[in-house]
């Protein structure tokens, strides 16, 4: 079974921001665990393009729609690349076999006797892209998200019969695992209690859509179209438009990984569309919260936003993917507060874990020819160091696997500092002065060096970059999670303790990771 995972499809309205890339950084360091563990991955992400948005930002910059798409979609795949990201896939909605998929799904929906007309009439927020619950008589209401007066629509629509689901949808949300975290289900089942109402598929005089074959006029709904993209995704290049071909590809979804505001999208109408298509329901529906900054809301009014690109630039990809992934518990909402980022790189990654590993190595190349000391009890399962590190592999494991990265971070962390506690305890730089210790020193340094070694490899998923630099300056061998990696689970034989081998040469070590130093604001 492929283990196909998902970022939301992101509206391209304008370019990327921190809330896309966070979800991105998260979903990568997923698909890399997995694929770390030895799963066929396919890791997928893309660009939601349709709506009226992208048309009345296109016309009001001068440009097409399709030039205003092409430029914003080329922004996020060069950002992507620039952070390294694994994905498999990166999916456009102006895609033509996104066009040929989409329709073919509605065939299968209208078929199955779910599509009607009726009149939608409601408080509408073209920002989201959706209709609101505000009552038909308020005056001037706006979107809670967007802060924007809301436009009154009232039209003849194509509607999907989500009224027919109540009771799959019912079961299914109230699935332990369906909706996580667990926090969010609560806001969903309220939702669905109220009694599900069929929502509007189509609009009317939209141009910049894909055509509802069989009902001239008729565009479909952007949501209706950017989800599908999930499965239009899965086509391998060379493979006809063709829904069957894709499903074959890896359907159904592991995880959609996805923002909040979107859950009810994600966790209602999809699973409802692909039951009335006759297609298996993704496995797991993942709802992370939003970021702020220094306790505000990020908007350009504030002048306050987050440029991913400009965080790259001036901090790298270690730094900012260790704040993110290891400060805010994922799932819930996190404040990006700058001195805390800077305390939290320096104190974790260039002391507590560079300093380790390059003290250590520095001692052990100084004293045992240049290589890693011998060891006997130093080897055993019973060390104390064996016994943290098992406990970190543990934590670790589960963690990544119920998306707890914060959880997975401190495991290997904890395991840097209980190595940094042995050594300054054992004090070898004193103990090697006396008559009759080298042994000791030798199963001491060894003992450190091979945590070093096992928090290295906790930390591929999480941070690849500063992963492989470690494990290079241990003379070990990188494990593969990029997208083209073949199916291994070498890693996880790796993660036993005692994997270094003694008088194996050790580089001459040098810094793994720089002290950031920020003077001005980002």
């Amino acid at each position: 079974m492929t283990y196909t995972l998902t970022t939301p499809l992101y509206y391209v309205n304008d370019k990327p921001h921190l809330g896309s890339a966070y979800t991105t950084l998260a979903c990568d360091a997923l698909a890399r665990f997995q694929r770390l563990k030895g799963e066929e991955v396919l890791f997928i992400t893309g660009c939601d393009e349709h709506g009226q948005k992208i048309q009345r930002t296109a016309e009001a910059a001068g440009l097409t729609p399709q030039a205003h798409c092409d430029g914003v979609s080329a922004q996020y795949r060069e950002l992507w690349d620039r952070w390294q990201i694994s994905n498999n896939r990166l999916i456009r909605t102006t895609d033509p076999r996104h066009r040929q998929v989409v329709q073919q799904f509605f065939a299968r929906v209208e078929a199955s006797g779910d599509i009607v007309e009726g009149r939608q009439q409601g408080w509408y927020c073209v920002a989201c892209e959706e209709f609101k619950d505000d009552p038909h008589e308020a005056q001037d209401p706006e979107c809670p998200i967007h802060r924007k007066p809301l436009e009154w629509r009232d039209e003849l629509n194509l509607f999907f019969r989500l009224s027919r689901y109540q009771e799959q949808i019912e079961a299914l949300i109230s699935q332990p695992g369906f909706i996580q975290p667990v926090s969010r289900r609560r806001e969903v089942e309220n939702f669905v209690k109220q009694g599900l109402r069929d929502f509007s598929i189509s609009r009317i005089n939209l141009p910049w859509g894909i055509p509802v074959p069989g009902h001239e006029g008729h565009t479909f709904y952007v949501w209706f179209d950017a989800l599908l993209g999930y499965i239009t995704a899965l086509l391998e290049e060379g493979d006809a438009a063709d829904l069957d071909t894709a499903i074959s590809r890896g359907w159904p979804a592991s995880v959609h990984v996805i923002g909040k505001d979107i859950l009810r999208f994600h966790a209602v109408y999809w699973p409802a569309m692909l039951l009335s298509a006759g297609l298996s329901l993704p496995a797991k529906v993942f709802g992370h919260g939003f970021l702020t900054r220094e306790g505000q809301k990020m908007g350009k009014s504030l002048g306050n936003v987050l440029d991913p690109a400009d965080l790259l630039e001036r901090c790298g990809r270690d730094a900012v993917r260790w704040y993110l992934l290891r400060d805010i518990p994922f799932g819930e909402d996190g404040d990006f507060q700058q001195q805390r980022f800077s305390d939290l790189v320096n104190n974790d990654l260039a002391n507590t874990i560079g300093n380790l590993l390059n003290r250590t190595s520095s001692m052990a190349r100084r004293w045992f020819d240049e290589a890693v000391p011998p060891a006997d009890q130093a080897r055993t399962s019973t060390h104390p160091l064996a016994q943290a590190a098992a406990q970190a592999k543990d934590a670790s494991l589960a963690a990544l696997e119920n998306l707890e990265f914060r959880s997975a971070a401190e495991a290997a962390l904890q395991l840097a500092i209980s190595a940094n506690g042995y050594l300054n305890d054992q004090a070898p730089w004193s103990l090697m002065k006396k008559e009759g210790t080298r042994e000791q020193v030798a199963n001491d340094l060894y003992a450190v060096l091979e945590a070093a070694r096992l928090v290295a490899l906790l930390m591929a998923p999480l941070l690849p970059d500063l992963s492989g630099r470690m494990l290079h300056q241990l003379g070990q061998p990188i494990p593969d999670s990029n997208a083209t990696a073949q199916v291994s689970s070498a890693w996880l034989e790796q993660l036993s303790w005692g994997g270094l081998q003694s008088g194996a040469p050790l580089p001459e070590p040098s810094p793994v990771m720089a002290r950031l130093e920020l003077e001005d604001p980002l």
